[in-house]
């Protein structure tokens, strides 16, 4: 009986030494004029680790806005976010270390090293497993401008501060330190916090912690905080009373997210609401007071309509309210109890949140549909769109980024992820994902596993593999496929219903799993009326698998009918029995979101003007719905107003995804188009093509190449007045881009080969854009052409390289005005070929032709350009050509002017009609122009 005491204490102790936890006491006082905290913190650093520590790391988060070259300041960078890079240095944050002393006041030896944001320290002894060690420090801390990352001081004078205060890192199987990314992932072991604050008397105090004092001074307020076992201390001072206290039976609440139309009391009933529902499914939160903070569910918003402002909302008082506080409490319930590894294992917070949204919705808003009451407009609700419930948006969603190719696995650590991905579409899928398991084991036995889980390991070190662990506990039934393949796996879910057979009194299914894992799917089975007969999971399948299902009363099969399971593809998925079609044609007025129960056809009416055909207008026939598909069709046939012709253009494009290696896709296509190129002349134009298309595995990486394969056919009216003109001619184009588009370094190549009966032509072209540290932008470009043969008519340019305007004989650039020579549509400039802006001469090359573009920053979107090259002619040998001028860069490479100066010409402002001389880059293309807004999020 002594020796088991004698363990049991021995076990008690080692548990209370692995949970023993930091204590960090810190004074700061706050200088609002120039923004800064002067801080004096001392850190009981305990070594919880089974090794000898002679090197302790602390997070210094405040130091990463020190600069635009820190992990933070490229990650703005990278994400196309220009705010930090522009901004001037008193707008940034820093950290300045004044001292740091050890045990009796010893100065101990500190370094930034290459992350400035990860502080090392090296005391004085080593500590040995348990020991305790007391560092003090001074230092400074300037607060950055909120605009940046939602926290910091605003424009109003309020402080919200985060990553504030010198943290110690985690030391797990090594240190783990990193860098911050904006990424919300600081990994941190509770601590125990007394934090005593001082500040001018204005300012008005809420905290995560607990207030214990306070006290007035000579016009400054003195705050006393302390929390134990708490994973941050997240503080706000602000100038006016922002945040509420909503004390409920179980927790404090203490927030400042708010919404005109929702009265105090109801936020008050809403916010109980949703304390006890987390307390229900999760279990009891281990701290006195929660804060709900608007600039956390700012950074991580319910994304959808409800974002609209108040007065343009679709859904009902309160809705956006209480969807609010759910999503941005459950975040902070689970983030400051489970300590999972926040960059390395985050996808399981993000699941359960999203699982808890989904339950949450289906509870107590069960008919809330996706568009909210304008379901119930007659211009919509005939729409497919309109019967989406509030809760499909999260498998939309996701499939937004799975049908473009750019999804990542649930495993993907944090800093790796696309932004999309990061904000959206991940948590969405993991969310699924436990519906999705939740339904396979049948008895709902999944939620009372994430209670356990919850309650099991709050407050202690645990990763999703205990989570594995929980489950097998309660179940059964296997669910390695899960966590092996769903999780891990970067792959889509597609099944497919291949063949039904009758088989005496049974119906014999054959099951195609499409893609390379192992997870299973629900069958289900209907009647003549579409009544559910029975519903069955079968085991997971790698491949094939061949299951029997009673035939009595069966007239229909169907997998996963519910969309409990977020498929690639639905559409694929049934058989009737006896039936002729799977899938009945159904007709839509304008787009719409995909049914899989039909084959759509979509149509809506199209308005567009070129200065020939004038206004058209026609009618635009195709199946794209709201999500891509493999195959693409279109058929624009339109009526020009001025020319009284039928004209457009139709397409049929099949793409091949690739889920792993750099191909990415491979696109095979015909186009065809028939428009006027003159007055009274018409063109038609017929491509086949097919695109390799490459992409960095890495999807943060924006290095995406191309090889485009295709043959342009084209057959033009003759024109009368040109009677040496080539009115139809073949060509052959193999071509090679390289594209990496970054904030800070832009680069683009091309290499491009045609041949014709006339011709054969090699070019290549590069661009190069840099965004310097005091922001100034400098843009090259080069260009050099050369014909292998050129068989055209002597003084016929219609194939030779342009100067400054190409021909565009394979009618690939949007001319709104193609052949024009004079007025406003001649001065469109497209940056192609020569790249020149001024009208020089030689204006064209029939032999070889090399140029520079370049332009450089004068102030802010004011910048100066210049060209020169030379321009080889059989006839006239070769010529230097130059142009200077003045670019406006209002919207750059998508709305731009060009105010010619000095050229070969001479001084062009000085010369007659030189309005006519100025030239302009515009987009009017709603597909491009999206490309300017989603940039970031891809």
């Amino acid at each position: 009986m002594i020796k088991i005491n004698y363990i049991l204490t021995l076990l008690l102790v080692c548990a209370i030494n692995l949970n023993a936890q930091h204590d960090i006491t810190i004074e700061a006082s706050l200088d609002p004029e120039n923004h800064i905290l002067t801080i004096a913190q001392q850190v009981a650093f305990k070594n919880n680790t089974e090794v000898i520590l002679d090197t302790l790391y602390f997070n210094d988060w405040a130091n990463s806005f020190s600069n635009k070259k820190t992990p933070l300041g490229i990650r703005f960078a990278e994400n196309y976010d220009s705010k930090f890079h522009f901004e001037n240095d008193a707008k940034r944050g820093r950290t300045d270390i004044l001292s740091v002393t050890g045990k009796n006041n010893q100065v101990l030896n500190t370094s930034h090293g290459t992350a400035v944001d990860i502080l090392k320290v090296v005391p004085s002894t080593p500590l040995k497993p348990g020991d305790t060690y007391i560092i003090k420090f001074n230092y400074t801390v300037k607060v950055a401008d909120d605009k940046f990352t939602g926290y910091g001081v605003d424009n109003d004078g309020n402080y919200k501060l985060r990553y504030w205060y010198l943290s110690p890192a985690v030391y797990n199987n090594g240190w783990q330190a990193y860098s911050n990314k904006n990424v919300e992932d600081l990994y941190l072991n509770p601590s125990n916090f007394r934090i005593k604050i001082t500040a001018p008397t204005k300012f008005i105090p809420a905290s995560n912690l607990n207030e214990v004092h306070y006290e007035t001074l000579n016009g400054f307020n003195t705050f006393t905080f302390e929390g134990k076992d708490r994973v941050k201390a997240t503080l706000f001072l602000s100038v006016a009373k922002r945040f509420e206290s909503i004390i409920t039976d179980k927790v404090e609440v203490v927030t400042n997210i708010y919404q005109r139309k929702v009265i105090p009391e109801n936020r008050a009933l809403l916010t109980d609401r949703v304390v006890h529902f987390l307390d229900s499914k999760l279990g009891k939160y281990p701290h006195e007071k929660i804060i709900v903070s608007d600039e956390d569910n700012r950074n991580n918003p319910v994304y959808g309509l409800n974002q609209l402002p108040n007065f343009l909302s679709p859904f009902p008082n309160g809705f956006e309210y209480d969807l609010a506080q759910l999503k941005t409490m459950s975040r902070e319930y689970l983030e400051n109890t489970l300590l999972l590894h926040p960059r390395n294992d985050s996808w399981l917070i993000g699941a359960i949140q999203i699982n808890l949204m989904i339950q949450y919705v289906d509870t107590y808003y069960p008919n809330m549909k996706i568009l909210g009451s304008l379901s119930n407009f007659w211009i919509i609700n005939w729409a497919h769109v309109s019967d989406l419930e509030f809760n499909d948006q999260y498998s939309l969603l996701y499939l937004n980024m799975a049908r473009n190719n750019i999804h990542q696995s649930l495993a993907t650590p944090k800093d790796s992820l696309i932004k999309f991905n990061k904000n959206i579409a991940n948590s969405y899928y993991g969310g699924k994902g436990l519906e999705y398991l939740d339904d396979f084991l049948t008895d709902s036995s999944l939620n009372q596993s994430i209670k356990t889980f919850y309650e099991r390991y709050s407050l202690k070190p645990v990763t999703s593999s205990d989570f594995k662990n929980v489950i097998e506990e309660t179940s059964d039934l296997p669910v390695d496929w899960f966590f092996n393949d769903y999780v891990k796996e970067r792959s889509t879910v597609d099944f497919k219903l291949k063949k039904v057979k009758k088989k005496g009194d049974s119906l014999e299914l054959k099951i195609l799993n499409k893609r390379n894992t192992k997870l299973p799917v629900s069958i289900y089975a209907s009647s003549k009326n579409d009544s559910l007969l029975f519903k069955n999971w079968t085991l997971p399948i790698d491949s094939i698998a061949i299951v029997r299902i009673p035939a009595e009363g069966v007239k229909k099969i169907e997998l996963n009918q519910e969309g409990h399971i977020t498929e690639f593809n639905r559409r694929n998925n049934t058989k009737r029995i006896g039936g002729i079609l799977n899938r009945p044609v159904q007709f839509r007025l304008f787009q719409d979101a995909q049914d899989h129960r039909y084959n759509q056809l979509f149509f809506m009416p199209i308005f567009e003007y070129n200065l020939y055909d004038g206004f058209t207008t026609g009618m635009k026939l195709y199946n794209k719905t709201l999500l891509p598909k493999q195959i693409h069709y279109k058929l624009e046939p339109q009526f020009g107003y001025r020319s009284k012709k039928i004209i457009g253009n139709g397409n049929i494009q099949f793409t091949d995804q690739k889920e792993h290696g750099k191909l990415n896709a491979m696109r095979y296509g015909v186009s065809g188009s028939y428009y006027s190129y003159d007055e009274n002349l018409f063109y038609r134009r017929l491509t086949p093509y097919i695109t390799f298309a490459f992409r960095n595995e890495d999807l943060r990486n924006n290095e995406k190449q191309y090889i485009n394969l295709r043959n342009v056919n084209v057959y033009r009216d003759e024109n009368p007045n040109d009677p040496n003109q080539e009115p139809n001619y073949s060509v052959f184009n193999a071509s090679y881009v390289y594209n990496n588009p970054n904030l800070i370094n832009y680069y683009r190549g091309v290499v491009d080969y045609q041949i014709s009966s006339k011709f054969s032509k090699i070019s290549a072209t590069f661009d190069y854009r840099k965004l310097f540290v005091n922001n100034r932008q400098l843009n090259v470009r080069a260009f050099a052409g050369v014909f292998l043969f050129n068989d055209s008519r002597e003084g016929e340019d219609f194939f030779s390289y342009s100067l400054d305007r190409p021909t565009d004989y394979l009618f690939d650039y949007t001319y709104y005005g193609r052949s024009e020579d004079t007025g406003i549509f001649s001065q469109q400039l497209i940056v192609a070929e020569g790249g020149f802006k001024s009208q020089l001469e030689p204006s064209f090359a029939n032999n070889w032709i090399t140029t520079v573009n370049a332009s450089t920053t004068i102030w802010r979107w004011i910048l100066a350009y210049g060209d020169v090259g030379l321009v080889n002619n059989t006839q006239s040998g070769t010529k230097a050509v130059f142009d200077t001028g003045i670019r406006v860069n209002l919207v750059q490479d998508y709305f731009e002017l060009y105010f010619p100066m000095y050229s070969s010409l001479g001084w062009e402002p000085g010369m007659p009609n030189y309005d006519e001389k100025i030239r302009f880059t515009i987009t009017l293309s709603p597909k491009t122009l999206l490309g300017l807004f989603t940039r970031e999020w891809y």
